[in-house]
């Protein structure tokens, strides 16, 4: 059965929820859903970018970090990629 762990995340005034979901016992899956912080977008789902990750916290600062390269690529400051 799969867990999922659930963390909220705020990055300049925008909210999300950043999920791991574990498949297995090195089997973790960074899912990330925008909640709300910016005007006329609602909540929506940030499409899955990554493979699983060995590891749940390296998944969950995967999740993270696509969190805030989104909120860089809809602010255009250009800080979008690492």
């Amino acid at each position: 059965m799969d867990a999922t762990t659930d963390t909220a995340f705020e990055y300049r005034g925008c909210h999300f929820t950043c999920s791991v979901i574990e498949r297995g016992p090195e089997s973790f899956e960074p899912h990330v859903l925008y909640r709300h912080g910016l005007p006329g977008l609602e909540q929506l789902a940030l499409p899955q970018d990554a493979e699983a990750y060995a590891g749940a916290e390296e998944a969950l600062r995967h999740a993270q970090q696509q969190a805030v390269r989104w909120v860089h690529d809809r602010t255009g400051d250009g800080q979008g990629r690492f």
